[in-house]
């Protein structure tokens, strides 16, 4: 009879995937993670295979989080312009509060677009968050919107990495309501 697992894989990849948002997707070797966890290399050797399994799974659920994150969001906001600033500004949290952490976050974004399945995620966390986007804006079918303003999102995010003035957060908003503003979209406050 097999030995009961002390750890679910989801804990173990929570492990792994704080491991890798402190210290980088390359840190994921079977022996930081045995000492973190407590689990023998062998053991994780049994569960993964390789390092490189190991650390898609972490990346995997990752997604998985961020997922039911950003399901929960679209649920909690309503459906208006400063809904979808709120929306956008809810999943910026998750990008650190300065600098080095934004820096290493994008280390993770490295591995998601090496990787055929996790690029997918990408794609289709993307393809949910336009759609999101397009409600809140009332857009549908009249032109791109929801897609335009994630990509201002995901810019306004770089620049704030060059030029961190104040929380992300607040970059953010400001942000996304000059655009807004900008497109001459009314509704805006």
């Amino acid at each position: 009879m097999p030995r009961p697992r002390t750890l679910s894989d989801e804990q173990l990849l929570d492990m792994v995937l704080e491991l890798v948002h402190a210290e980088g997707p390359d840190a994921a070797s079977f022996g930081a993670v045995s000492k973190i966890s407590g689990l023998s290399g062998s053991t994780l050797v049994q569960r993964f295979g390789t390092k490189a399994a190991m650390l898609r799974a972490c990346l995997l659920r990752a997604w998985d989080r961020l997922d039911m994150e950003t399901a929960r969001l679209i649920q909690s906001v309503p459906t208006t312009y400063e809904g979808a600033i709120d929306l956008l500004v809810g999943l910026s949290k998750d990008y650190g509060d300065d600098v080095a952490s934004y820096a290493e976050g994008l280390l993770l974004l490295r591995e998601d677009l090496r990787d055929r399945a996790l690029r997918a995620r990408g794609a289709a966390w993307g393809r949910t968050l336009a759609d999101a986007l397009d409600q809140c804006l009332h857009a549908q079918g009249k032109k791109p919107l929801g897609r335009l303003m994630l990509s201002q999102w995901q810019g306004c995010l770089l620049w704030w990495g060059f030029e961190p003035q104040g929380s992300i957060e607040a970059y953010v908003r400001g942000e996304l309501k000059q655009f807004l503003e900008t497109t001459g979209q009314s509704g805006t406050t």
